[in-house]
């Protein structure tokens, strides 16, 4: 997790050859393109408070999802979740919608002027070091979530040594940050 939180595509195939030494064992696509037609089927656990948090968003509040991944994997787990209403239209992709993903803070700014919010004013909720570098650089306030079960020990202090002043470990506390 420390290694490839937030990579997507070719550049997480690529990070992982470059830490093996070499290629992909063989197989490797296929079991991964198993596995992620299993995790579309049965969906992703939610990050405790999570559904609740961005319910209890005021309604004319603009709210989006900018992932690495691709819109129908993102899709597809807010349908799981039954939050695809309360994201709307707003997923950004930063293999489909910008032409660097992250760490580029490109999908951000995009996912911003495409509603019509200036960065400065807006709030990024991010868990994994890619994001960070990517959410810090578009001039946003960043959010170290540190609450899912993928967040490893030493996670918040990990992303705090990437610059992320507002770290929270729980849905409750990223709400009370936003005040």
């Amino acid at each position: 997790m420390h290694h490839f939180m937030g990579l997507a595509g070719p550049d997480f195939t690529q990070a992982i050859e470059r830490w093996v030494g070499g290629p992909l064992p063989a197989g490797f696509s296929d079991a991964r393109a198993e596995e992620d037609k299993r995790v579309l089927a049965e969906g992703l656990e939610e990050v405790a408070g999570a559904v609740a948090f961005v319910r209890g968003l005021p309604p004319d509040l603009p709210r989006a999802v900018a992932s690495s991944s691709s819109s129908h994997w993102v899709r597809t787990h807010l349908r799981h979740l039954g939050l695809e209403d309360a994201i709307g239209g707003n997923i950004f992709s930063g293999r489909e919608h910008v032409a660097r993903g992250k760490p580029a803070p490109d999908i951000y700014r995009h996912a911003a002027d495409a509603m019509g919010v200036a960065i400065e004013r807006c709030a990024i909720i991010e868990d994994s070091p890619v994001g960070v570098r990517g959410a810090l650089a578009s001039g946003a306030t960043v959010i170290g979530l540190v609450a899912g079960r993928h967040c490893l020990d030493g996670h918040a202090d990990r992303l705090r040594d990437l610059g992320v002043q507002h770290i929270a470990s729980s849905f409750d506390q990223v709400a009370a940050l936003l005040g």
